[in-house]
């Protein structure tokens, strides 16, 4: 093959993965990436008195993240990955329960007949191969009948509403099967932060001659005489492929023509909610009960009448030694919202302010001035919504205009997003890419 010319739009995980097949197939690699620094929803940020990087939303890998591993062994960096084992706990009745495969389940505030109802249901998830006939039932109907009300009502739906809103009872129980099949006990961390894990990667493509523009976006992108040609800082420049690992709206916005396709279409129907954090570098512990996740039921879609106005608190130092982050005390506050919800709107001073009650209910302790600092991180696009049946969905890696390809997380169904599975699409669309003809 002759030295082809390759376009990634994103320097996220899914971006620089695919780099890496390419350049290793003998391409020519340029990477386009709009933010300062390569990494996108996994990138980090670091304080001044830290010596590791701290993620904008929290992240773990689980033990079952092969992907992310293969390619850590081939960058020879497998040994940076540690595994400690966190506490996680769910928020019921006024206080916080183990909620991790525990002989604390024996416990758990519910008769013993939903005790063991949902005990056998989750070793039917965990055992079940196949997550095909579960996409063409909801959540809701599958574990009301297999789990029961009581059990279901009381843990599951509240955190299904907590994430997906007025859309809890419309989510496919295959969604549910491929966060339970895949879960582990011990969680997966990058020595240095996942910042440093995506830095080591973009130095080694840099090294095969791979070229990253941080700061450059693409304005779009047309079907050009010998290719396709991405219009970048006023000019215009031809590529044989071009990779794009954005948003649908971004890859709609940039690709003339593909909107009015069948396939434009297609994209343009997925959904998918926005995220955000704020996090908090506190001087003292807020859990006392070294908890690192707290799962927070939502009594209603509704963030102002739920009894919290996130789903997840997650004291990210009960899980990292908080020596690497200067004696901080890590809590991150994070929820899924639409883009259009006043969270999204809100200033982050004001942001903080809706959150900060919450600290207190967990802690009754707390007092506002542990709070060092805070930070305040928003993405509109973060989770995908998928609907019964949704692999039928699902636009292919191969768009109908001629070199282009697109790999995102809307694509990795039914698999959770991340960083293992936007590697894994990442290097899925490389081979593809590769196997057509030029």
């Amino acid at each position: 093959m002759n030295r082809m010319k390759i376009a990634i739009i994103g320097a996220g995980a899914a971006g620089l993965a695919a780099a890496w097949d390419f350049v290793a197939a003998g391409c020519q690699v340029t990477i386009y990436e709009a933010a300062a620094q390569v990494g996108g929803l996994a990138a980090g940020f670091k304080d001044d008195a830290w010596d590791w990087t701290l993620e904008k939303f929290y992240h773990h890998w689980f033990a079952s993240d092969h992907d992310i591993f293969a390619l850590a062994d081939e960058m020879g960096a497998r040994d940076r990955i540690i595994f400690p084992r966190p506490k996680t706990s769910y928020w019921i009745d006024g206080a916080p329960l183990r909620s991790e495969i525990s002989p604390s389940a024996l416990f758990l505030p519910l008769s013993l007949p939903s005790i063991a109802r949902m005990g056998l249901a989750g070793m039917y998830l965990k055992l079940t191969p196949s997550w095909r006939s579960l996409e063409r039932v909801t959540a809701d109907e599958w574990m009301r009948r297999w789990m029961g009300r009581e059990a279901y009502e009381k843990f599951f739906m509240p955190l299904l509403i907590g994430k997906f809103a007025e859309q809890y009872d419309q989510v496919p129980m295959s969604f549910m099967w491929a966060r339970i099949v895949k879960r582990s006990l011990k969680l997966g961390a990058y020595v240095g932060g996942f910042q440093a894990f995506l830095d080591e990667l973009a130095a080694q493509l840099r090294a095969k001659g791979v070229t990253i523009r941080l700061n450059t976006r693409v304005e779009g992108l047309r079907q050009a005489d010998a290719g396709l040609a991405l219009a970048v800082d006023g000019e215009q420049v031809a590529f044989d492929r071009v990779l794009s690992t954005t948003s649908p709206r971004l890859l709609l916005q940039m690709a003339d023509g593909l909107a009015d396709t069948d396939y434009g279409r297609q994209v343009a129907a997925l959904k998918s909610i926005g995220g955000l954090c704020v996090v908090f570098a506190l001087k003292r512990p807020l859990m006392p009960d070294d908890t690192y996740w707290l799962n927070l039921p939502a009594t209603t879609a509704d963030k102002s009448k739920s009894a919290f106005p996130f789903l997840a608190l997650v004291e990210h130092t009960n899980y990292l030694s908080r020596e690497y982050y200067g004696g901080d005390h890590i809590i991150y506050c994070g929820d899924y919202v639409k883009p259009s919800h006043e969270y999204f709107q809100l200033s982050e001073a004001a942001l903080v302010e809706r959150f900060i009650p919450a600290l207190t209910k967990v802690n009754p302790a707390f007092q506002r001035d542990w709070i060092r600092k805070w930070w305040v991180w928003r993405a509109p696009y973060a989770q995908p919504v998928p609907a019964l049946n949704h692999s039928r969905h699902i636009p292919a890696i191969k768009t109908p205009l001629p070199g282009l390809y697109w790999a995102s997380m809307s694509q990795v169904y039914p698999w959770d997003r991340g960083t293992n599975y936007a590697v894994e699409i990442g290097r899925r669309a490389a081979r593809i890419a590769l196997s057509e003809d030029a």
